[in-house]
């Protein structure tokens, strides 16, 4: 529905990418940059498309992708991104034309195009309509860099690694090791790095924004911002800016939260593999015995279709149930800024993806590392060795080992002191987005520049 109200606000153009976590990011930007004045139009694919009821205040319009069902079911992530990029290029272009076509008045222009960064077919386009292009990462400053470092290692044919477990450090980014550098275990390497070649490229772009923040990766953003020929602007953690709407691509169950109520304060682990990751039933099995072992009360995120073999929790054989017992709650999906936010909860078993981090560390929440892929094997190496929030949870799942590190982080006193520095962190999170931190100086920077278009 079009922004009656609103009609005589400079106009901005930001494109998703179609998966949750790259829409949700783009959506809580989009409020931000509402609440400064702008009007905002969202271009998305019909894959995964977003409920344009739950944005009254956005414009929202739907491009052809050309995804087949084919496409969709291979579940290679690397190969959706390819083809969306190949086959959205057209559909935007003709899209974005006519949005131009249509301006009524001068006030009403499009003054940019702000594109997530794996949408990087928007940037031809924009260029094409005279239009300036602003790219946005929704992941972080030192994933960023490891991805760079991998794409020098693939050029000099380094890559595939003689051993991918190799403890072997990574000369150019510490702390990292061989073993925690982004590779992608979706599809053939050469697309991988294709796709990864495209994503840093900046081409015409004339600003980056990250949603991340100075108290976590201050290092990483000046290095970055020495390599790059375009500012860039740290603006995170943008989920608490301003309230935002979110998209559910899966139905969220709130009756966990009266489950949380009749819990002790900080006793409760939570446990989400994040959107997309998957396992097999034995490192379920595991999972629940070590989990009911810890003898700590666990809220247990189990997506549907991401257990390979069975269609839900329940059809896992083994007595998963019964494992569980009282002590446990299971759900589908979870609202999870929600349970991060509660008292109840004093430690996040997490996959480590970009927003739950940062969902984490802005309620002060420790964390249990369990990364699945890519980036997300980044950001747990420094959740556990530089900001030493939580533990790294690596190699096979076994029950004992799972019951030792809940224990750790949830009761002993390593986790006590992991939990004071989340707590910490928390409050630089929040000195960030106050008037005069970072995040809010550089939020301001960006608007300006928008202005300026």
């Amino acid at each position: 529905m079009a922004e009656q109200g609103h009609r005589q606000r400079p106009r901005l153009v930001l494109v998703a990418t179609p998966f949750q976590g790259h829409i949700n990011p783009l959506l809580q930007l989009s409020a931000i940059l509402h609440s400064k004045g702008f009007s905002i139009t969202i271009v998305h694919t019909q894959f995964n498309s977003p409920d344009p009821s739950n944005c009254p205040d956005f414009n929202f319009l739907f491009i052809q992708d050309g995804l087949s069902d084919h496409d969709i079911a291979s579940l290679d992530l690397t190969a959706i991104v390819l083809v969306l990029n190949d086959r959205c290029r057209l559909p935007f272009q003709e899209c974005l034309a006519k949005l131009v076509e249509e301006q009524e008045t001068d006030d009403d222009r499009i003054v940019c195009v702000i594109y997530d960064e794996l949408s990087y077919f928007s940037e031809a386009a924009a260029h094409n309509l005279k239009l300036p292009s602003i790219i946005f990462r929704t992941n972080n400053a030192n994933s960023f860099l490891a991805r760079s470092v991998l794409i020098e290692m693939y050029a000099q044919g380094h890559i595939p690694l003689a051993d991918p477990m190799s403890q072997e450090a990574v000369l150019e980014h510490p702390p990292l090791r061989l073993r925690d550098l982004p590779i992608s275990s979706f599809g053939p390497m050469k697309n991988f790095f294709k796709l990864m070649g495209n994503a840093r490229d900046v081409r015409r772009s004339s600003a980056i924004i990250y949603n991340t923040m100075d108290c976590l990766e201050e290092s990483s953003l000046t290095k970055l911002q020495q390599q790059c020929h375009v500012p860039i602007f740290a603006i995170g953690p943008v989920h608490k800016i301003v309230p935002a709407p979110s998209c559910r691509l899966l139905e969220e169950d709130s009756s966990c939260m009266s489950w949380l109520d009749k819990q002790a304060p900080n006793s409760v682990i939570y446990v989400s593999p994040g959107s997309l990751a998957s396992t097999n039933e034995k490192d379920l099995i595991e999972m629940a015995w070590g989990l009911a072992n810890s003898k700590q009360p666990f809220l247990w995120v189990v997506r549907p279709g991401s257990v390979h073999g069975s269609e839900c929790f329940e059809s896992v054989p083994g007595g998963l149930r019964e494992i569980v017992g009282e002590r446990g709650c299971v759900v589908k999906w979870a609202p999870q800024k929600e349970v991060l936010a509660h008292n109840a909860v004093g430690g996040f078993w997490s996959h480590c993806g970009w927003n739950s981090l940062l969902e984490s560390v802005s309620e002060g929440v420790p964390i249990i590392c369990r990364p699945s892929f890519g980036d997300q094997k980044v950001t747990a190496r420094y959740v556990s060795q530089v900001w030493r929030v939580g533990l790294h949870l690596e190699d096979e799942l076994e029950r004992g080992e799972i019951e030792r590190v809940v224990r750790r982080l949830m009761v002993d006193k390593e986790g006590e002191g992991m939990r004071q520095r989340a707590m910490n962190l928390k409050e630089k999170a929040e000195l960030c987005i106050r008037t005069g931190g970072s995040s809010y100086n550089s939020l301001n920077k960006l608007v300006e520049l928008i202005k300026s278009f």
